[in-house]
């Protein structure tokens, strides 16, 4: 290897076929610099979050597109990307006049899901 290419600090590729979990380890890991403490507390975090939010998406209050958009993001940032696109699903069927219920629905499935593994992940379960 040349001298320049020593040089060089070299950060993973994501998978080609991204593994088949909730939350995507590897970019969770990038996200959090490989940190394990602090990989186990913006998980933590993010499991109340989506709890709370959740709870509060429910009613359908008028602040819900910016809860799913919080929601949206805030996922994404953990590598927890199926709550991601369900709560972007819930975002679209808000402003298109979609099935909301169908919307809500799916985003609660998939942080119920993603918040089991996380469970397992902190040795809580």
């Amino acid at each position: 290897m040349s001298p320049h290419m020593e040089r060089l600090n070299w950060m993973p590729s994501p998978p080609l076929v991204p593994e088949d979990s909730p939350i995507d380890v590897q970019h969770l890991g990038r996200m959090t610099l490989g940190e394990p403490d602090l990989e186990i507390e913006v998980l933590a975090l993010f499991s109340a979050q989506s709890h709370d939010l959740i709870a509060r998406l429910a009613s359908m209050p008028v602040d819900a597109a910016a809860l799913a958009h919080t929601l949206k993001g805030s996922a994404r940032a953990i590598g927890a990307f199926r709550v991601a696109d369900a709560a972007l699903g819930l975002e679209t069927a808000m402003r298109n006049n979609g099935d909301l219920s169908y919307a809500l629905s799916s985003l609660q499935d998939a942080v119920a899901e993603a918040r089991a593994t996380i469970d397992r992940m902190l040795n809580r379960s």
